[in-house]
């Protein structure tokens, strides 16, 4: 009994498919890119930042002392020790408030027991920031007059 016409047709596109694969296959073994020496697999940056392959001119190496390299986070300088700002709420009663930094223009917690006098809305304070487990807190409260 013969094939049919989709069996066939069917036969022919695997036939098809088995040649792509050997011709890919084989232009996959003409075009090997392993192998190559580490010279030509190394790229070398250039003084202006630019990707080559040539190697830099050890004559215009810069030397840099080891003294000059700084590891790690830079130092957080704090050039003033205590802060400035303006109380924008404070509630007595519960014995906590906000004051809001007059350079940074954060939002920092104040609580009752850091005070030296009871404050108000609107006062200018002068403060010290310490980290809190959920922000920055003021300490050492101090109202300016």
């Amino acid at each position: 009994m013969g094939d049919t016409y989709s069996k066939k047709e069917n036969d022919k596109k695997k036939l098809q498919k088995l040649k792509e694969k050997a011709l890919r296959r084989e232009e996959r073994k003409h075009n090997n890119n392993k192998g190559k020496s580490l010279d030509d697999m190394l790229v070398y940056v250039d003084a202006n930042g630019q990707i080559t392959n040539t190697p830099p001119d050890l004559s215009e190496k810069v030397e840099i002392s080891l003294e000059d390299i700084q590891l790690g986070a830079a130092p957080h300088d704090v050039d003033e020790t205590f802060n400035k700002g303006t109380v924008t709420f404070y509630n007595e009663e519960k014995g906590y408030g906000f004051i809001n930094d007059h350079r940074s223009k954060e939002s920092i917690f104040v609580h009752a027991n850091q005070l030296s006098e009871v404050l108000k809305k609107d006062d200018k304070v002068s403060y010290e920031k310490e980290k809190g487990p959920k922000g920055y807190v003021a300490t050492n409260v101090i109202k300016i007059k």
